[in-house]
């Protein structure tokens, strides 16, 4: 089995933290998105991961072409960058990793994490993973008939035919089968808004008869803005607290301070006359004094003082220091 993950996208809704890493790079609760995002993804496919696909933009850096094959190597997979320069669709993007599309495949778009409990059913051509949502018209859904196969791929419609909201993530059992419909795509340039749409392709393979079926999650969560992203670090802390997860390091140091479960503290972070939690993340050499923080993800390297703080999202290197309770301020920032 490999992994395909297109991630090449600037992260604009998620500005100052997207100007100096990329998105799925960002740890919800102590680890990358994408690291969560491929970890989940292999427990329900219950198979041996052989390959992850990185697809990102070429000037994302070394240093994260380092992260990302590290990732894979703690998965026990081979790792792989490959760029996409152009916003050119997500059809575009999956043939910028045409090497990998062999044999049974995953795509999974790195913006998101999920919670699961299904069995991937390998007899079918294409599982795609969906989520019931309140209102669909915000989404691209799949309609099903009574053999729970998906008959209709239908883009934010407008009158309602399903609630089942694609969140991102395929199964392929035929990679071979999906290079070929989406080369069709680019070498007939099928184009919607200016870019290829892995729809189309979807689309095409289901009118050839080919079955798809959904893989229904139990939770999806976002990472798109500072709110969503925060509120998915909150919820995400719950559920591994949940799962007997112990998620405050020992070399933590609690000087006349109090956590409030669910948090995640990371190494060597201190603690000075201050309330944390409860859904809050503090990355690694931190330090907090003189502090509440309540509902608030903050990275490595940052320190803050005199500060009440609730739904916030720190980055790296960062120092607060005062009063405000509802901020986004990115790496290398000071507030005092």
């Amino acid at each position: 089995m490999k992994i395909i993950v297109p991630m090449a996208g600037r992260g604009s809704r998620l500005r100052p933290h997207t100007l100096t890493i990329p998105k799925p790079l960002i740890p919800i609760a102590g680890k990358p998105i994408v690291h969560r995002l491929v970890e989940d993804i292999a427990a329900v496919i219950n198979e041996k991961i052989e390959e992850i696909s990185f697809i990102i933009h070429k000037d994302f850096g070394v240093q994260v072409e380092k992260d990302l094959l590290a990732i894979a190597e703690k998965l026990g997979a081979k790792g792989t960058i490959c760029y996409q320069n152009e916003a050119l669709g997500t059809a575009h993007a999956i043939m910028c990793a045409k090497e990998s599309l062999q044999g049974p495949v995953v795509v999974a778009y790195a913006d998101t994490l999920f919670r699961a409990d299904f069995s991937l059913d390998t007899n079918a051509d294409s599982v795609v993973w969906v989520k019931q949502v309140e209102d669909p018209s915000a989404f691209g859904v799949v309609q099903l008939n009574d053999k729970n196969q998906i008959v209709d791929f239908v883009e934010k419609p407008a009158q309602f035919v399903s609630d089942l909201a694609i969140i991102g993530i395929y199964y392929f059992k035929s990679g071979e089968t999906l290079r070929a419909e989406l080369q069709y795509l680019l070498d007939n340039n099928v184009i919607k808004g200016g870019e290829y749409q892995l729809t189309d392709a979807l689309e095409n393979m289901k009118q050839k008869g080919l079955l798809f079926v959904p893989g229904k999650v139990d939770e999806w969560m976002d990472c798109g803005n500072k709110n969503v992203t925060v509120d998915t670090n909150s919820r995400l802390l719950n559920f591994l607290m949940a799962d007997g997860q112990n998620l405050v390091s020992d070399s933590v140091i609690s000087n006349n301070s109090t956590i409030i479960q669910p948090c995640f503290i990371g190494e060597n972070v201190v603690l000075t006359n201050s309330t944390v939690g409860p859904n809050v993340s503090i990355g690694n050499d931190c330090t907090v004094t003189d502090s509440a923080v309540r509902n608030s993800l903050i990275q490595n390297h940052s320190h803050i003082h005199n500060a009440n703080i609730d739904n916030a999202m720190i980055g790296n290197y960062a120092t607060f220091d005062g009063n405000f309770t509802s901020i986004s301020i990115g790496d290398y920032s000071v507030l005092e």
